[in-house]
This record gives structure tokens, C-alpha cells and sequence, in this order.
């Protein structure tokens, strides 16, 4: 973490959203008191990102990245500066309103897959709609064409301890799109897997994203950072570079090209 830096209130941006922009922050700042110190673990972050950009937030471990994904996801609030998710300012939301909006316009897909371990698939993506209210044969209907479309259609009624890694993420993922969230919200999503069941997970976010979703990856990882189309890098708690990624894509899309079936991931 950086040491300690005074925030001065005069320097905070209050630029709002322009139209297709899903992610703005202004000036974001975040500090964190340990003992009698105060450290800043975001020091002034702004970023603009579109509806259907493919973006990944990359950075060493102490960066800051991870307390940026928990602002961006709503996990947690700013101590200065302003946030909007879908042109809605939610810098100051308490934590009921913030736990609405991460239902409503977040979809997470998180390292170590957060599973019900006893559930079904299929009663682990329809989660999100119990806790909308969703009626029962609507959020049945929508978990199992969700599935479908991340090919597990014969895999709805295994528990997770009957799945594979790469079948586990699927179903987190399907549960990530069940609510048709404004973005996608990935934390070192091929974490647990290997190199070959990850290769399957980027070709599934790739063809989402081709699909017409946002997708905001978060890795340590500058090969899986690769796959996304825009790079931005965090180090002490400021944005170091943002970029158009560089890596071939021809080279991408044979390793996705490569990849075994879904069905058997």
C-alpha cells in the first residue's frame, strides 16, 4: 500500500455519466485506518467504462485492484469521490440500497465458485431470482435456459460435488446471468483451474461478450488479461495505463478455437 496522502475535497470531479458509459468513476478514493495510520488504498482512480466493453483490471498483489472491484461491485463504499453504475450515483447508497443494486446490476463470478454445496445447479442459479421474488416456474424457466445456454443442460439437477472446476464455473456463471445484469463482474475467474479448463472459461466470457455483455475482469494474470480488449493496470492505487490490448488475436482465437466442448468441461 502507499503511505499516507491527504485528500484534498477541492480536487474531487463531479463529471457525470455520458450516454452508453456503464461504469464512471470520479476521483474514487479509499482509505483504510490501521491503528493511528491512515492508508490510501485508492488514491483518486477515475475510469469510463462502455455498455459491451471488455475490460481488464490488472495489477500486482497491494495494487489496490481488489478494493477497486469491491467498489465497483458494491461490496463496499468510496471514502471520497463519486461513483456511478448505469448513470445511477451509488457513492453514498447505505448497505441495503447497495445490496439491491448488486443484485440488480452485478453479476459476480468470483475464484472459488461460491456454490451452494447441497443445491442443485439449477437451484444455484435461480438464487438471485428467490431473492428478487421471482415466482417460482418464471425463475425455473429462466435458470434452465440460462443453463442451456452455457451448455449445462444435462448437468441442472448434480450438486457441485458432482461437477467438474470448469463445470462449477459454468454454473456460476449462468447464476452471474440469470438477472440480466449491467455487467459481469469476474475475480480471477480461472484461479482454481488448470490451463486447459481455463482456456474453456475465456472462450465462454469471449463469446458473452460477443454476445452483447459487459465484462470487467479482474486478474493478476497478463495472459488471461490479454483476452480482453482493454488493459488497465492499477499500482499504488492510481491507474498506471490504460490500454487497447496488443496481444494478436488470431493467436486468442486458436487457443479458443482449441478448447474442448463445454459439455465436458
Amino acid at each position: 500500500m502507499a503511505a499516507e496522502i491527504e485528500v484534498d475535497p477541492d480536487a474531487v470531479h463531479n463529471e457525470e455519466p455520458h450516454e452508453g458509459e456503464v461504469i464512471v468513476t470520479s476521483n474514487l478514493w479509499k482509505t483504510y485506518t490501521m491503528g493511528e495510520q491512515k492508508v490510501n488504498a485508492l488514491r483518486g482512480v477515475n475510469l469510463r467504462i462502455r455498455h459491451n466493453e471488455y475490460v481488464a483490471i490488472m495489477g500486482p498483489s497491494g495494487s489496490g485492484k481488489s478494493t477497486l472491484m469491491n467498489l465497483i461491485g458494491c461490496l463496499d463504499s468510496p471514502t471520497q469521490g463519486r461513483y456511478w453504475l448505469n448513470g445511477h450515483d451509488v457513492s453514498k447508497l447505505d448497505d441495503d440500497q447497495l445490496a439491491r443494486i448488486r443484485n440488480k446490476e452485478i453479476g459476480f463470478v468470483f475464484q472459488t465458485f461460491n456454490l451452494l454445496p447441497r443445491a442443485t445447479s439449477l437451484r444455484n442459479v435461480e438464487l438471485p431470482l428467490i431473492y428478487n421474488g421471482t415466482p417460482a416456474a418464471e425463475r425455473e424457466a429462466r435458470a434452465k435456459a440460462i443453463l442451456e445456454s452455457v451448455n449445462l443442460g444435462t448437468r441442472m439437477m448434480h450438486k457441485p460435488n458432482e461437477l467438474s472446476g470448469g463445470q462449477r464455473q459454468r454454473v456460476a456463471i449462468a447464476r452471474a446471468l440469470v438477472n440480466g445484469p449491467s455487467i459481469i463482474l469476474a475475480d480471477e475467474p480461472t484461479g482454481n483451474l488448470d490451463s486447459r479448463t481455463g482456456d474453456e472459461i475465456m472462450a465462454l466470457f469471449d463469446d458473452l461478450h460477443a454476445k452483447g455483455n459487459t465484462v470487467v475482469l479482474v486478474t493478476h494474470e497478463p495472459d488471461i488479461a490479454e483476452y480482453a480488449h482493454r488493459v488497465i493496470t492499477i499500482r499504488d492505487g492510481v491507474v498506471a495505463s490504460d490500454r487497447i490490448s496488443t496481444r494478436d488475436r488470431s493467436h486468442i482465437e486458436a487457443r479458443l478455437a482449441s478448447a474442448p466442448p463445454h459439455a465436458d468441461s
